[in-house]
């Protein structure tokens, strides 16, 4: 328990510290964000902050981030040490910049902007890439809730229906403006899992000892033996590298007012 509170103090610290260097480096401006600049009622549409910033917190922390550190956390209690300097010092600022560049370019995606400062070919390189990862990561966002939803209901809701439903909800978001459907259902989703998360922590610490949390310990405690490295940083890369989550930031990009202003300015989560 002592190693968990000592990570949330490091990455708060590191939010704070880290963060403004970044953000210092970046230099925000006044210049109209997309949301002014464009506001075209579907894709570019002037949200509040804390909405963004629950949006992108549903991004940067579902069924991949969550699977990934399930599975790291077989290596034992060094993956504490990755997770949380890999997200303040790589993952954090890779969607923070990636956001932040875009919402400098009209809210251009990585494809887009790869193709900015790396050329035509780079651009369709991340293009072909970038559908590869988009079909493979939506087949697990996809299959893997519909599983666990069929656990949690009546028999005649199995996996294809939940998959279905899944699919229809997907095609829904992606043809409706964004502040219709996912500004409304994403924030909801957000709140969920926050409380979801202190519920767990909550269970953890009143369980009575039932439920404990290891101390941090530089020890491969993997059953199989696999190396820390590299695998634990490949298996636990959603949140330290975040290369997915980087094509979501732009979206975030196209939903903030003012990236100059303290209670306006344009935030991720570590």
């Amino acid at each position: 328990m002592i190693s968990l509170l000592i990570s949330f103090a490091v990455l708060i610290i590191g939010y704070f510290i880290y963060g403004k260097i970044t953000e210092k480096v970046f230099s925000p401006d006044d210049r109209p964000t997309p949301a002014v600049a464009i506001n075209d009622g579907v894709d570019c549409v002037p949200m509040k902050t804390w909405k963004a910033f629950l949006i992108q917190l549903l991004n940067i922390a579902g069924t991949g981030p969550i699977f990934g550190a399930l599975m790291g956390a077989v290596f034992g209690p060094v993956v504490f040490l990755w997770i949380v300097f890999g997200s303040i010092l790589g993952g954090a600022v890779h969607d923070y910049m990636s956001g932040m560049i875009s919402s400098r370019h009209r809210g251009s995606s990585i494809a887009e902007l790869s193709g900015t400062y790396m050329g035509n070919v780079v651009k369709w390189i991340m293009r072909v890439f970038s559908v590869i990862l988009l079909v493979l990561c939506g087949t697990v966002f996809v299959t893997s809730p519909a599983a666990l939803l069929e656990d949690l209901t009546p028999d005649w809701m199995n996996g294809t229906f939940w998959a279905v439903v899944i699919l229809v909800y997907y095609l829904l978001a992606t043809l409706l403006p964004i502040d219709k459907l996912i500004g409304k259902l994403y924030p909801v989703f957000g709140v969920l899992l926050i409380i979801m998360a202190v519920s767990v922590i909550g269970g953890i610490i009143f369980s009575g000892g039932k439920y404990t949390i290891p101390e941090i310990s530089l020890s491969n405690l993997h059953p199989d033996g696999t190396p820390v490295w590299p695998y634990m940083f490949i298996t636990v890369a959603c949140g330290a590298i975040s290369g997915f989550h980087a094509t979501q930031s732009p979206m975030m990009a196209k939903y903030v007012s003012s990236l100059k202003k303290k209670e306006e300015r344009y935030s991720t989560a570590l």
